[in-house]
């Protein structure tokens, strides 16, 4: 109720005050980059921390270690420098790399500037949150009980069925939560792809209070964006906990 009420009050100064209805205009259109940029990089990122997660409870040392070095390197890389690098020195070097491969068939080389900067933002996020996200899942796999999996083996399921109907729907309720936690902040972290110059909320904001030098309200306006967005997620995301709560119940 009380942030129902504040965020009335908000939007009405918002609406009320040319100066903040010129920058709500302005930034808006980033909106829909930071959200195209977060939904496609938190989906990737969940792929790539399932098959990690997977890997690291693997019977076989190769790849528990190839999982593990992964995910260490990643939360040891700061987001920010993950994104430079992958701009700049992983981008690169994936073209050379196919122009290495497809020039032997005669095709036309890519050029660098033909690898988009919010692919290459989109693709930083991804690896980045696929190593916290990894630690999510296997913790959640870890979490359902051994005797339903051994129930399953004695039935004659094999290897994926167990996992597709018995172990991954219940360790999915189970992680939702911190799931919905990570979807929020990769919502806000989606702001720091404003380095490489993608037309977020955050780099509009620059854009626009270098040009009318009312830092002020451009700035209040950026965060309430931001602000409307996670909260309306962080809604979202309770029902559904609910709504599944109550479910399991059942």
């Amino acid at each position: 109720m009380i942030l129902a009420v504040i965020g009335a009050v908000l939007f009405y100064e918002v609406w009320a005050s040319d100066v903040y209805s010129a920058a709500l205009s302005k930034l808006a259109q980033g909106a829909v980059i930071t959200v195209v940029v977060a939904v496609i990089a938190y989906l990737g990122a969940c792929a790539i921390g399932l098959g990690l997660a997977v890997m690291g409870l693997s019977r076989f040392i190769v790849l528990r270690q190839i999982a593990r070095l992964y995910i260490e390197v990643m939360r040891g890389v700061p987001i920010i420098v993950l994104l430079l690098y992958v701009a700049f020195v992983l981008a690169p070097a994936l073209i050379y790399a196919v122009n290495w491969v497809t020039g032997w068939a005669g095709i036309e080389p890519w050029k660098t500037r033909d690898f988009p900067l919010i692919a290459r933002a989109t693709i930083a996020l991804m690896l980045a949150y696929s190593a916290f996200l990894a630690e999510i899942f296997r913790a959640g796999l870890q979490a359902v009980d051994k005797g339903q999996i051994e129930a399953a083996q004695a039935l004659g399921l094999n290897g994926w069925h167990r996992f597709r109907h018995i172990v991954f729907p219940q360790a999915f309720r189970m992680v939702l939560p911190p799931l919905g936690n990570d979807f929020v902040a990769i919502v806000k972290d989606s702001s720091l792809v404003s380095v490489l110059g993608v037309s977020d909320i955050t780099q509009l904001a620059k854009v626009t209070a270098a040009g009318n030098f009312r830092y002020f309200e451009t700035y209040n306006t950026a965060a309430l964006l931001y602000l409307s967005m996670t909260i309306t997620l962080s809604l979202v995301l309770r029902r559904i906990e609910t709504r599944m709560r109550m479910r399991g119940r059942g």
